[in-house]
C-alpha cells in the first residue's frame, strides 16, 4: 500500500499567496494496472507561472507543476524501474501514470536523458522548462546578433541568469537587472557585463542609460510593470522584445493602469512578443538540453539552485519567489 501525499487548492490566491489557500492531503493509490507505472517523487519544482496559472484551476485540484521522480514500479513496458522521469502532475509525492497521462498533447511526462552527467534537480531547472525557455525564448525570438546589447530583467533567476550567458555565448554585451546586492554580485560572476541592483537606484531610467549608452537592441522580460515602459523607452530602432513574464503584477490585487508603451513599440519599430515555451516540442528540448549541457562541461554556462529540503516546505519555497529569496533555481528536495 502506497500512500501519497499532494497539496491542493483551497483557495485562489488574493494578492501574496497564503499558506491557507493550499492544504496537504493524503491518499491511499490502488495496485497498478496494466499499462500503468509508479513514481516516487525526488525533486518538485516552484516557478512564478505557477501563480497566475493557479486562477485557472478548480478548487480541490492538485497544485499545478513539475516534478522530477524516479520509477519504483511498472505495468508499462516503456517504463523500467529505475528510470527518472520529469512529469507534469503537480505537487505529489508518490504518482500513478497510466493512459490518461500518457496520452495528453502536449506531452506531459518524459524521460531524464541518462546519458547527461547532472544532477537530475537539472531536469525541472537548467535542462527543463527554465532551460528552453531561456533558451528558445531569446535565441528565436530575440535573434541576436554578435555586438549587439541585451538588458534582462529578473536576472538572477533561473531563466534570467541563464539568457544572459546564452547571451554572451552569442557575443552580446549584456547588463541585468536584480534585486539585492548579492544577486549582482553572482550576475557580475557569471559573465554579465553590468548588474544593477534596482531597489538601491533612484532612477530606473538613468540607470539603464549609465549602463547602455548606445540604447538597447534585445530586452528579454521577466518582470513587466515599470521595468516594461523604462526600457522600451530606450531601445534602438528594430530592437527585438521577448516577453517572458510579469511577475511585478502576478500578485496585485488591483489592475495596474496602462502604461503608453504603442508609440514606443511603433517609432522605434520594435518587435514584441510573447511565448509559452510549450511552443517548442520535447523533441527541440532535447536538442537545446544537450547542447546546453556542452556548453555546462565547457565552463562556459553555470547555474545555481536554491534548494528547500522537505515536502512539507513546499509553500515557503513558492513564497519566496515573490519575495525575492531565490538564486537561480528554486527546488525542493523530497
Amino acid at each position: 500500500m502506497v500512500i501519497a501525499r499532494k497539496y491542493v487548492l483551497k483557495s485562489h490566491f488574493q494578492g501574496l499567496p497564503k499558506r491557507e489557500d493550499l492544504e496537504i492531503v493524503e491518499e491511499e493509490l490502488p495496485p497498478l494496472k496494466d499499462g500503468e507505472f509508479l513514481t516516487e517523487t525526488l525533486w518538485l519544482t516552484v516557478d512564478p507561472y505557477m501563480r497566475p496559472y493557479s486562477q485557472f484551476l478548480e478548487l480541490g485540484t492538485t497544485m499545478i507543476g513539475e516534478l522530477v521522480a524516479k520509477v519504483t514500479e511498472s505495468k508499462n513496458p516503456n517504463y523500467s524501474v529505475g528510470e527518472v522521469v520529469v512529469a507534469n502532475v503537480g505537487w505529489r509525492t508518490h504518482t500513478i501514470v497510466g493512459e490518461s497521462i500518457l496520452q495528453q498533447s502536449p506531452p506531459i511526462v518524459r524521460k531524464v536523458d541518462p546519458s547527461i552527467n547532472l544532477p537530475s534537480s537539472t531536469a525541472v531547472g537548467i535542462l527543463g522548462m527554465p532551460g528552453a525557455t531561456s533558451y528558445y525564448g531569446f535565441l528565436k525570438i530575440c535573434s541576436p546578433k554578435p555586438g549587439e546589447t541585451l538588458v534582462v530583467t529578473g536576472a538572477a533567476g533561473a531563466v534570467g541568469s541563464a539568457v544572459g550567458q546564452i547571451a554572451k555565448i552569442k557575443g552580446c554585451r549584456v547588463v541585468g537587472f536584480a534585486g539585492s546586492d548579492d544577486k549582482v554580485a553572482y550576475l557580475k560572476s557569471i559573465g554579465f557585463d553590468e548588474a544593477i541592483n534596482y531597489k538601491t537606484v533612484t532612477s530606473l531610467s538613468d540607470a539603464l542609460k549609465k549602463a547602455c549608452p548606445n540604447g538597447v537592441d534585445l530586452f528579454f522580460d521577466n518582470v513587466g510593470g515599470e521595468f516594461f515602459e523604462v526600457v522600451l523607452s530606450q531601445m534602438n530602432t528594430f530592437g527585438r522584445v521577448s516577453v517572458c513574464g510579469c511577475i511585478s503584477q502576478y500578485n496585485l490585487e488591483e489592475p495596474p493602469k496602462a502604461r503608453p508603451v504603442s508609440s514606443l513599440i511603433l517609432f522605434h519599430q520594435l518587435k514584441v512578443e510573447g511565448f509559452i515555451v510549450l511552443r517548442w516540442s520535447f523533441e527541440e528540448w532535447s536538442a537545446a538540453f544537450k547542447e546546453m549541457a556542452q556548453w555546462i562541461q565547457e565552463g562556459k554556462l553555470k547555474y545555481e539552485e536554491t534548494v528547500t529540503e522537505g515536502f512539507d516546505k513546499m509553500f515557503d519555497a513558492f513564497l519566496g519567489l515573490f519575495k525575492g529569496e531565490n538564486l537561480g533555481k528554486a527546488v525542493v528536495k523530497v
